[in-house]
């Protein structure tokens, strides 16, 4: 599979225009960290060869300098808002991020509960972090925000909120989603710094958007399909293009919302570091791009699965039509389509020559394998057995899986779970065949296979089971199915 990013040179030069950052604002910055620091799963898909903690690892090189504030808005405390990729609550999140942080060598310095107005479950979660021995620090709504810039920036605004204390010259500001409130600390903090004195600066920090790509870049699209349930685009900059006569690339909101942005840091710094969104940016990810059109290849496959994703969504809840409409537009504008994968061709043949669910997988040497249900295993099962065999170079007809280890695993789901299908899923599958490995050297061979089908494309015919596509993810392996189901009927696990 072609690698089409260096993360070698990506940490060297964003560690650079970081320090770069830090040195033109006297010594002290605030960066507000947008996107997903460990896991950035969408941008290893789109920029093959990007490792999803890669911007952690970063940081890692600057961790004598760094200091991580984390944002919580205190209304997503209230609502037990969830993170949807991994089913935990914001204030949950928080914790873990806390523990991976000190985890790798990271200073955490404190929380800061923003839009704090006195609800109970915030207070809850407050007493909690003092339990744990967390610092908590309060920011509060303010009347006519963000454009009562007046107001804003004096005593009754940004002045009423906890001062954070910080050491470090780079305060990292990070959050476990969206609309945390990561800007107004950092604007905060900035009008406490220079009431007091401190020289100190703001800076974003955002994947995409990749500012130095064309506009309609299919890694760029990628971005408007992975935002496509906001409804927002990207565009260029036009006040970096009026400023710099250069073209760059952002994302609407931001340019929207910057004459506001720097009339604030106006206000409280005398004049504006910055003349566009793009001058705010750090991100220096286009520049570790080393195979274009690998990356192309990439982020239109993204697009599509984007589109399969939310196709099967509206399926399995009757909700999100729009969205379908508005990434068939975004597949359009990339030029293509449901058939881009040839993946999908194949499964979609393979069931209708068998008459039931079928799948199949892209090997990472453009080979295509497939995948049919059978009387014990289901077709995510069968697929994720025949691609490790033609990856580990085993005969796919060969039984891999001694029938004393699949037996007892069919009767248990049976006779004592209480499961109508007997069939075994992929995670079932993989317990079958591992312990089939502890006395059998063809099957230590074949799930030695499994790191090779990292990145690897699956289509199924059919909606998997959630289990199955929970094991695929985390494999690494990117699943779409069609929006059908495999049998009729109202409920559906």
């Amino acid at each position: 599979m072609r690698q089409g990013f260096d993360n070698d040179r990506y940490i060297e030069l964003q560690a650079a225009k970081i320090r770069e950052r830090i040195a033109r604002f006297g010594g002290k910055l605030y960066l507000e960290f947008g996107g997903k620091l460990f896991d950035d799963h969408h941008a290893s898909r789109v920029l093959p060869g990007f490792e999803p903690d890669v911007k952690f690892r970063m940081l890692e090189s600057l961790s004598d300098d760094v200091e991580i504030v984390i944002a919580v808005n205190a209304n997503h405390i209230e609502k037990a808002k969830t993170r949807g990729d991994l089913g935990i609550t914001y204030d949950e999140d928080v914790l873990r991020l806390i523990d991976v942080f000190r985890s790798r060598g990271c200073y955490v310095g404190s929380v800061v509960l923003t839009q704090y107005a006195g609800q109970p479950a915030a207070d809850a979660y407050r007493g909690r972090l003092a339990r744990l021995g967390v610092t908590c620090r309060l920011h509060y709504p303010i009347p006519g925000y963000p454009h009562d810039i007046g107001r804003i920036v004096s005593d009754e605004g940004y002045g009423r909120n906890d001062y954070i204390e910080t050491s470090r010259p780079l305060v990292v500001v990070t959050a476990p989603g969206p609309g945390s409130g990561k800007l107004a600390t950092c604007l905060s903090q900035l009008y406490h710094e220079h009431k007091r004195g401190v020289k100190a600066g703001y800076a974003k920090f955002e994947t995409f958007p990749i500012w130095n790509l064309p506009l309609n870049h299919p890694v760029n699209i990628a971005y408007e399909a992975a935002t496509a349930d906001l409804d927002d685009a990207n565009i260029i900059d036009p006040f970096h293009l009026e400023a710099h006569g250069e073209t760059t690339v952002n994302y609407n909101r931001d340019v929207e919302a910057f004459p506001v942005l720097k009339a604030l840091m106006e206000r409280i710094m005398g004049e504006s570091p910055y003349q566009s969104p793009t001058d705010m940016g750090v991100n220096m990810a286009g520049y570790a791009i080393v195979d274009d059109e690998a990356c192309r290849e990439a982020a239109n496959m993204e697009i599509v699965r984007r589109y399969f994703d939310a196709c099967v969504r509206f399926r399995r809840t009757g909700a999100g039509e729009e969205q379908i409409e508005r990434l068939r537009s975004i597949m359009k504008k990339a030029g293509v389509d449901e058939d881009l994968s040839p993946a999908r061709a194949a499964a979609l043949r393979r069931e209708e020559e068998t008459g039931a669910p079928a799948g199949a997988m892209v090997l990472p040497d453009g080979r295509v394998v497939t995948g049919k249900t059978g009387a014990l295993m289901g077709a995510a099962s069968a697929l994720l057995m025949n691609a490790l065999k033609a990856v580990t170079g085993v005969d796919e007809t060969l039984r891999v899986i001694d029938d004393k280890a699949i037996e007892p695993i069919c009767r248990l789901k049976t006779e004592h779970l209480s499961s109508v299908n007997r069939r075994l899923h992929s995670d079932e599958t993989l317990i079958a065949l591992s312990i089939t490995s502890a006395g059998d050297e063809t099957a230590a061979r074949v799930i030695a296979g499994l790191e090779r089908l990292r990145g690897c494309d699956a289509f199924f015919s059919v909606i998997v089971s959630s289990a199955d596509e929970a094991l695929y993810r985390k494999l690494g392996i990117n699943v779409c199915c069609e929006p059908k189901y495999e049998r009729m009927g109202l409920y559906h696990k």
